[in-house]
């Protein structure tokens, strides 16, 4: 079969610009509405995306004075959305850092049964440090820690999810055997964070184990990709960085004996769609025009550890004062808006304009053929297996990508037209795993 690319709806309260609330085609009272949320899915269903995306954080931020940055817990989101839904897949943050391995391999099977085999879990460590404090901590643990006890996090999870074998589930009345208990297995996990004995309290699920995501594009973060990511979400500015970090990530799960093709490379794309050029950029421009100074200098205070005031908005980034020496120098983040910053030297404005659309994820302002000419290019040029579509407004942004975009992209043979599978796995086109503790396949099993 030929290539196709992979989209996602990677969804935002109102939208990603950080001014969507305000726009008058939103409607802000909806933000809790579940209703809202299963309507966007099925739309997005109906275009065959692969999957929905709920990102989520374990603290509040600190600019939700001026923004819609609250946080929706996932797990009971995206089940009231699985039963509204049938094919869409269904992928959630969950932290390793603020959370144990058992209580979340629980709560992913379970999405997983429930859903039919729809569920994706997006591994990060946490990079608010704010955090700490709301689970009885003194202060953030640093970076590689953080790395350290993911690492850990996910092999238990793993052994967690593969400890019931396929076929432990028997069900069978006549005989009386409802389990078959010599195919369940304790993981008996003793480590440096964290000891499980284990097995799972719920049986292997319709997937052997959901999707497993990764966000962060740090040197841990691309080696804990490369281990463990089937599916990778990141920021990238312009084709080269996207084409070295794709290239770079499937060149490290070779090296560790991986399939490269199974690890796919998802970059954030935030599209303002016009029928003309300049009718999308007006409607960045609208947008941007209701963003609230107070909100952005914030923002980039926690990005860059800048603190500057109005009156810097229209002069040029400060460089100097950037200092990415500590903790938050190791942020991917962190480095591709400097990196933006030293490319096209932006005032403080124009700066603050380009992160409202999408924090750091690239922005589109075009027609529906220059969105798809772009999205065609990173795909076809090594950039990208696919994309997280992040809508600056919602619903209508998303609408307008659905109609005018995906259509383009069909007729092109870069995308399908309807699923062919029923699980996040099979939309993505990956295998689904073995257990672990099961027998090896033996050559008459295979011929």
């Amino acid at each position: 079969m030929t290539r196709q690319l992979h989209l996602n709806l990677f969804v935002y309260p109102g939208g990603h610009h950080e001014a969507a609330w305000r726009h008058p085609g939103s409607d802000p009272s909806r933000v809790l509405d579940i209703r809202f949320y299963q309507d966007l899915a099925r739309r997005a269903e109906a275009a065959a995306f692969d999957a929905v995306f709920f990102a989520d954080g374990p603290s509040l931020a600190d600019n939700v004075r001026h923004a819609s940055r609250f946080r929706l817990e996932p797990f009971t989101w995206l089940s009231a959305i699985a039963a509204a839904t049938e094919r869409i897949g269904l992928i959630a943050t969950a932290s390793t850092t603020y959370t144990e391995p058992y209580n979340l391999a629980r709560l992913f099977a379970s999405l997983d049964h429930l859903s039919g085999g729809r569920a994706g879990w997006n591994i990060v460590t946490t990079g608010a440090p704010q955090a700490a404090q709301n689970f009885g901590l003194d202060e953030h643990p640093v970076h590689a820690e953080r790395y350290g006890r993911a690492r850990e996090f996910t092999d238990v999870v793993t052994r967690l999810w593969d400890s019931w074998e396929d076929g432990a589930l028997v069900a069978d009345q006549e005989s009386g055997v409802f389990a078959d208990t010599d195919k369940i297995h304790d993981i008996d996990h003793d480590g440096k964070h964290f000891r499980v004995r284990g097995p799972l309290n719920t049986p292997r699920t319709p997937q052997g184990r959901p999707v497993y995501v990764q966000a962060g594009s740090s040197e841990d973060g691309r080696d804990f990709a490369a281990t463990y990511a089937e599916a990778v979400f990141t920021a990238h500015q312009t084709l080269a960085s996207g084409q070295e970090f794709y290239a770079d990530i499937k060149k490290r799960a070779a090296a560790l004996g991986r399939d490269p093709r199974q690890v796919l490379v998802l970059p954030g794309i935030s599209p303002f769609i016009g029928s003309t050029e300049a009718e999308a950029q007006a409607l960045s421009d609208e947008l941007n025009a209701l963003t609230q100074p107070a909100y952005s200098l914030q923002l980039l205070r926690r990005l860059l550890g800048v603190d500057l005031d109005e009156a810097a908005l229209d002069g040029p980034v400060p460089l100097d004062l950037i200092d990415g020496s500590g903790e938050r120098g190791y942020g991917s983040r962190f480095q591709l808006i400097v990196d933006l910053v030293e490319r096209e030297r932006p005032t403080v404005r124009q700066l603050l304009h380009r992160l409202a659309g999408a924090r750091g994820h690239r922005v589109i302002a075009g027609t529906p053929v220059q969105v798809a000419d772009q999205l065609q290019e990173w795909f076809e040029q090594g950039a990208a297996d696919g994309f997280n579509v992040m809508p600056p407004h919602l619903p209508g942004g998303f609408d307008t990508f659905a109609d005018e975009v995906v259509p383009i992209l069909r007729e092109r043979g870069l995308f399908r037209a309807a699923y062919e599978g029923a699980t996040l796995r099979e939309h993505y086109g990956l295998p689904r795993p073995r257990s672990t503790y099961s027998a090896p396949v033996t050559q008459e099993e295979t011929a």
